[in-house]
């Protein structure tokens, strides 16, 4: 049912719609969908047919989607911009870029080239030989924000079922995505062992994944006394109520429980991303090697999991005392 949904994704342009059925091939839900959208936006501002697109459409429209939203004057705080921000007009030209490297690759759609450029050629004053490239879209660097003990507390408290509590340990002690919880199956969850096999990861990535005890116990509390007998479904985690009672539950569902927590914590933003880098900051501050967050977190590249080093306050404190501490040894010693 869910790989016929997803071809359902159209636009109504064959040669868009065959790249959409190859993207729902090899790609998520979620990657599909925003690859639609993507396609649908530049599309629908360019108004060309594909083997028409050429380079100068899609700096324009760069420039358009930088343009503040229908005259706003508010601008974000951590670039300064009005329009869209770097990260979302880089995913468009990712997208963009995709259904052309396709279309060249078809051979048979009169795409020659690529039409969307790595980036611009830049030379320094005097510079010979090679010529350095600037990227296209240079998006901040921004660090994710983390839940401090006292507020992870103060939500699970908030939660209401023993369902949702394990949901979210899943998150906040195993570092899992929102999309890893709602893909657990009941063989997936291996109690003896307290890991968690990981079938649905990021980019088809499969992991075993070790979670704290705490978890496993919550899962037999909800096993016990909620999940409905009756349920036909594999699916760790389901609907506890309504016509939908005992099917799988949905990321909307899953979002809907965590807003009202957070709300009834009186906490002013939290979301299941940042239950994500809560559990993986507190690890590197507890002193768990970087490439073993790295498998825990099933990053594909350790730069991803680089990040952590600047969120571990505790970890960058103690490198600096002493690095801080040998310096001031050297110089009393001269």
């Amino acid at each position: 049912m869910v790989g016929a949904e997803l071809r359902a994704v159209t636009l109504g342009h064959p040669l868009l719609d065959d790249y959409l059925e190859f993207v729902a091939a090899r790609g998520r839900p979620n990657t599909l969908l925003a690859v639609a959208y993507d396609l649908k936006v530049f599309f629908t501002v360019v108004g060309k047919e594909p083997a028409e697109v050429a380079t100068a459409d899609v700096l324009d429209f760069i420039k358009a989607q930088r343009a503040p939203r229908r005259g706003a004057k508010v601008v974000r705080l951590e670039d300064g911009e009005a329009g869209l921000s770097a990260r979302t007009i880089k995913r468009r030209l990712a997208s963009l870029s995709g259904l052309f490297a396709y279309l060249v690759a078809r051979g048979d759609a009169g795409v020659a080239a690529n039409p969307v450029p790595r980036g611009l050629a830049a030379r320094r004053p005097g510079q010979r030989g090679a010529v350095r490239g600037v990227p296209l879209i240079r998006a901040p660097r921004t660090l994710p924000r983390v839940i401090e003990p006292a507020g992870v507390d103060a939500f699970v408290g908030a939660l209401r079922t023993r369902r949702d509590r394990a949901m979210v340990e899943a998150m906040v002690l195993g570092g899992l995505r929102r999309c890893e919880v709602l893909g657990l199956r009941l063989g997936d969850l291996h109690p003896g062992e307290r890991r968690v096999f990981v079938a649905e990861g990021k980019g088809a990535r499969q992991r075993v994944v070790p979670i704290s005890g705490r978890f496993f116990a919550t899962c037999a509390e909800y096993f016990d006394i909620e999940r409905p007998r009756t349920s036909v479904t594999d699916r760790v985690f389901v609907v506890l109520k309504g016509p939908r009672r005992g099917h799988p539950l949905s990321a909307a569902g899953l979002d809907e429980i965590v807003e009202g927590a957070r709300r009834r914590a009186g906490i002013d933003r939290l979301t299941c991303h940042q239950l994500r880098h809560t559990c993986f900051t507190r690890l590197r501050d507890a002193g768990m090697a970087l490439e073993a967050i790295q498998a825990q977190a099933g990053h594909a590249s350790i730069e991803s999991t680089r990040i952590y080093l600047h969120l571990a306050n505790d970890w960058l404190a103690g490198e600096y005392l002493r690095a801080a501490e040998a310096i001031e040894a050297q110089a009393v010693g001269l």
